[in-house]
């Protein structure tokens, strides 16, 4: 299989979907727009809509049934990434190559951009259109799915306790809390809203639910990694940010190797975890391994 031509295939399915749920606003609102787009489009890999495209075609369904859900994901994730750069969060000035959002509209566009795209992530979900095939119950449970992943008990509680983290010493728990909420939960509901709405068998879900649970951490420990060792030509952004912040990572508790180590770890669990599906799963196995290999 060619990841790259995959996902460069499956990015610009993406896009252009993601350019028709994007709103177009009034004259008055423009500036709202120009700030939602601005982020929604600058780039990067569209991981979390491809792994719910890829997850419901290892359920055996074509992935067009998941492409809502898809481009909500990337909605609420470009979201979290304009509000995590703010001066009172990261305080980040660079993203993708760019400066970031509050840098280019200022602090309140940015706050209101990012409102934005998180409500209309539920607006995609709740209206579709999704294929006949797809029942009212299976939309209702992905769109629980990705709620309570994106909300206070996921990615939002995730951010909490990174935030109250800093600089104050390393806890085990604390780390695995921040991890699986803040970039895990959210991954993990990519490829299980993709299933739900693949109308995937329990069996078939709670692999792919373990495959979505261990590529999640292993993204983040790969994230930790690539802030201490990675290029921010390639990266887009300023590197060894976490140091800098005393941010809790697995790099700074536990070193660089042994981060690596986990990593790989994790990422060769979450293929095993596929072992059971047939070879319409294979996108999910190249994911894995793409996730600790890549460079940004």
């Amino acid at each position: 299989m060619n990841l790259e031509a995959y996902l460069a295939e499956r990015a610009q399915l993406v896009d252009r979907a993601l350019e028709k749920y994007m709103p177009a606003l009034p004259r008055p609102a423009k500036e709202l727009e120009n700030a939602m787009r601005y982020s929604l489009f600058a780039g990067g890999k569209r991981l979390r809509p491809i792994l719910a495209l890829a997850s419901a075609e290892a359920a055996g369904a074509d992935p067009v049934v998941a492409l809502p859900a898809a481009c909500a994901l990337e909605f609420i994730h470009t979201y979290s990434l304009i509000h995590d750069d703010l001066p009172a969060m990261d305080n980040d000035d660079w993203r993708r190559g760019k400066p970031t959002n509050h840098i280019v509209f200022g602090e309140a566009q940015a706050i209101l951009a990012g409102d934005g795209l998180l409500t209309q992530a539920f607006y995609i979900l709740a209206t579709g259109p999704y294929p006949p095939s797809v029942t009212a119950e299976q939309i209702l449970a992905a769109i629980a799915e990705i709620a309570r992943a994106a909300g206070a008990e996921g990615m939002v509680g995730g951010q909490s306790a990174d935030i109250r983290a800093q600089g104050q010493g390393g806890d085990p728990e604390i780390l695995d809390y921040i991890h699986t909420h803040k970039t895990g939960s959210l991954l993990r509901a990519s490829v299980r809203a993709g299933a739900l709405l693949a109308g995937a068998p329990m069996s078939t879900l709670s692999s792919l639910t373990l495959y979505g649970e261990k590529i999640g951490l292993a993204f983040q420990i790969s994230d930790d990694v690539l802030d201490s060792t990675g290029d921010p030509k390639i990266l887009g952004k300023p590197v060894k940010n976490d140091a800098q912040k005393q941010k809790l990572t697995y790099v700074t508790l536990y070193g660089l190797e042994k981060a690596r180590a986990e990593a790989k770890r994790l990422a060769e669990e979450a293929e095993a975890a596929l072992v059971g599906l047939g070879p319409s799963a294979e996108p999910l196995r190249y994911l894995a391994r793409f996730t600790v290999e890549r460079n940004h």
